[in-house]
């Protein structure tokens, strides 16, 4: 358990162990989500990826994309149009 103190601008110092966990760097930015009376600190980049993830879920099985081959594939044609 780390513990923070709040200075006079509401600013608290996240502990080295907590920022390596989370993957925060320099000017990175973090979400804070409310459940209960518990609010969870999130690395917001990492919950932007995993919001996509989601989004793009059963994407690739809807445009025939089933195997690694076929992204190759993919790739080769994208590059031969730039």
């Amino acid at each position: 358990m780390d513990i923070a103190k709040v200075s006079s601008k509401g600013q608290v110092t996240i502990p080295v162990e907590i920022r390596r966990k989370l993957g925060l760097k320099e000017g990175g930015k973090v979400i804070f989500l409310e459940k209960g009376n518990e609010v969870i600190l999130i690395n917001s980049n990492q919950l932007a990826f995993a919001e996509f993830q989601k989004e793009m879920m059963g994407e690739a099985e809807k445009a025939g994309v089933t195997s690694e081959e076929d992204v190759v594939d993919l790739v080769r044609e994208a590059r031969r149009k730039l």
